[in-house]
């Protein structure tokens, strides 16, 4: 579930990206996202137990998809992607495992660290400046949040499609309502051009998180979380075949350390 859900992952930001104005294009994947799920919330129980978590989800997503927003703004598809990915499986596996006392075979944690290490190979020799770094890093650590919360909040609730439902439709509220204060309305104008790839993109955002999510419910987080970033191999391949930028040794050499890092986790 986790390795199909990092290449959907790549796809859904790859869409963002190419996008015009990347606030309504993610207000648009997260509203769409939010709309498709709203019916299911008549066949699932309330998240009793887990609003806490999906609140806290709520608001560090919020934060995430601006600092997201910013870094594909200032900086390259393929200098920023591999940089905000590899720092959050690291600082995952340091809050759950260093904090949280998760338990973990030396094997994983390898495998853990060597996924986080080529993501940083991977942009090796890509130019990034100060503000695209800081914001890719700032990316990271959100995303190393509210994968530590989501993975207790689905734990909490009564079922992981509960809590499913639930995240999707309050942070697609959150997010449309920030990016609508923040653009003081431009980004609805913007949307109405740029809707379609919007729509496909929030259907993939349901199938990616909601993997994510459903493996989350039974599997260990940080683990879970670095096979997700296998997802990498996938982002490689669209920089590669749709934006046309060139493959290095370098490059080919961090999508070898991802397949070794993700069959060392899974083998232990």
């Amino acid at each position: 579930m986790m390795i199909a859900s990092g290449s959907i992952h790549a796809v859904v930001n790859a869409i963002l990206k190419g996008g015009r104005d990347r606030m309504a294009g993610r207000a648009v994947i997260d509203g769409s996202s939010a709309i498709l799920m709203l019916p299911a919330i008549a066949f699932v129980p309330l998240p009793h137990g887990a609003w806490g978590w999906l609140f806290a989800s709520a608001a560090i997503h919020a934060v995430y998809l601006f600092a997201l927003v910013r870094a594909f703004d200032t900086s390259d598809f393929s200098a920023a992607y591999p940089v905000l990915r590899g720092v959050a499986p690291l600082l995952t596996a340091i809050v759950v495992i260093g904090l949280l006392g998760e338990p973990a075979t030396a094997g994983e944690i390898a495998g853990i660290a060597l996924i986080g290490a080529a993501m940083f190979l991977l942009v090796a020799g890509r130019h990034i400046g100060r503000a695209g770094l800081g914001w890719a890093l700032l990316t990271g650590a959100m995303i190393a949040a509210y994968t530590v919360v989501d993975a207790h909040g689905v734990r909490a609730a009564p079922t992981a499609a509960s809590y499913i439902v639930w995240v999707f439709v309050t942070m697609g509220v959150v997010v449309v309502a920030m990016f609508g204060l923040i653009s003081r309305g431009r980004i609805f104008a913007a949307a109405r051009t740029q809707w379609r790839p919007g729509v496909v993109a929030g259907m993939l955002s349901i199938c990616t998180y909601g993997l994510a999510l459903s493996a989350f419910a039974i599997g260990p987080t940080a683990m879970l979380a670095a096979l997700r970033e296998t997802g990498m191999v996938t982002a490689l391949l669209i920089a590669t075949l749709v934006l046309k930028e060139r493959v290095t040794v370098g490059r080919a050499a961090a999508v070898g350390g991802v397949l070794v890092g993700a069959t060392l986790i899974l083998t232990h």
